[in-house]
């Protein structure tokens, strides 16, 4: 096979390739948990987290071992919750079966690994001829072959999917595809990309029709559906009150202060009448409630949360809430919740203390 493609692209990374922590490995362990981080985050945000997280579990050992609220309060503010449970699900699959697994089959049967996970780690680690198929890698062979397939379809993916692996030199498969994801993160980039000073322009056949800027194609957009979230921040003294969500939600088994959702925007006076409030503080002798943030604007991908956080005072030897446990407000850090709720906290406290 003429491995002219190949070629051209090794070539590239070979001068502009980035130094990463997890490339310079041969464990499967580690370039796991890069490639699980690296999933939904890009590599700017994830290098940071990828140093604490393999510095506090070295090992998979360590990780199945460890309590899955410290996994996930490692994880908080990476997002995308179900990739530390799944994580620290298969670390307990790989510790009963004794060793990391070395087949491609095996790589993929771990909990929260898919086909392009899987490629990744067997490709990095241990050199098999599997190509890497993820955003980077569609970008650049959909505008180099002109795959007008969405890539989103059955079709598209199977013809992006066959193409990498023709394309790949089996012989030097790590090295092929950490090349490929540099050359589409920094190189063949989803938005003006820089095409005459790139090594495959001359054989790049979006690039001779004028489609750079078209491909690759995806068939529809993600809905986006909005949630209305009213927060309580219940002051008890030098306490406050969480509560785990455990349901198949977002920020599952992730910590939160006391919610409330409605199905649409309300103002203070709707929400200080509804019968959800009244039961919550019915044992409660005259809780005070201020509104501290209002329509607070989170974007996640598949949903916008409108938030609004109320402070409620109760007396300080309040002791129980419904579903919630009630710590110091100065140990929230110790529980793993979501950005949304981090930055809450964040601004808040940080206020209160400068006043």
């Amino acid at each position: 096979m003429d491995n002219h493609f190949s070629k051209h692209i090794i070539a590239w990374y070979e001068t502009h390739k980035r130094d990463l922590p997890w490339r310079n490995t041969k464990d499967p362990y580690l370039i796991w948990i890069s490639e699980i981080i690296l999933q939904q985050t890009r590599v700017d945000q994830g290098y940071d987290y990828y140093l604490r997280f393999v510095q506090r579990f070295p090992s998979v050992d360590v990780l199945a071992s460890a309590d899955e609220d410290e996994v996930m309060r490692y994880w908080q503010g990476l997002g995308y919750y179900s990739r530390a449970r799944n994580l620290h699900a298969a670390a307990k699959q790989i510790v009963a079966q004794g060793t990391f697994p070395k087949t491609f089959e095996g790589v993929r049967a771990l909990k929260g690994v898919g086909d392009y996970t899987a490629a990744a780690i067997c490709s990095f680690a241990y050199d098999l001829p599997y190509a890497v198929v993820d955003g980077n890698v569609n970008r650049v062979l959909s505008r180099w072959l002109s795959i007008d397939s969405p890539i989103d379809t059955s079709a598209g993916k199977k013809a992006v999917k066959e193409a990498a692996q023709l394309l790949m030199d089996p012989l030097r498969a790590a090295l092929h595809n950490q090349a490929m994801m540099d050359f589409g993160a920094l190189q063949c980039i989803h938005s003006s990309p820089d095409c005459q000073g790139c090594p495959l322009c001359d054989s790049c056949l979006a690039y001779e029709k004028g489609l750079v800027d078209v491909l690759p194609v995806k068939s529809h957009k993600t809905k986006v559906s909005n949630r209305y979230f009213h927060y309580l921040f219940i002051k008890a003294g030098d306490s406050t009150f969480i509560h785990k969500r455990t349901d198949n939600d977002i920020w599952k088994n992730l910590y939160e202060l006391p919610l409330i959702e409605t199905k649409e925007a309300i103002g203070q006076e709707a929400f200080l009448a509804l019968h959800e409030l009244h039961t919550l503080f019915n044992n409660i002798d005259h809780p005070q409630f201020r509104l501290l943030q209002g329509n607070v604007k989170h974007v996640l991908s598949h949903r916008i949360i409108y938030a609004d956080f109320y402070e409620v005072l109760v007396p300080a030897e309040t002791e129980c809430l419904p579903s919630c446990q009630k710590i110091k407000i100065a140990d929230i850090h110790k529980f793993a919740v979501s950005r949304l709720i981090n930055q809450f906290f964040s601004l808040n406290l940080s206020h209160n203390k400068k006043e």
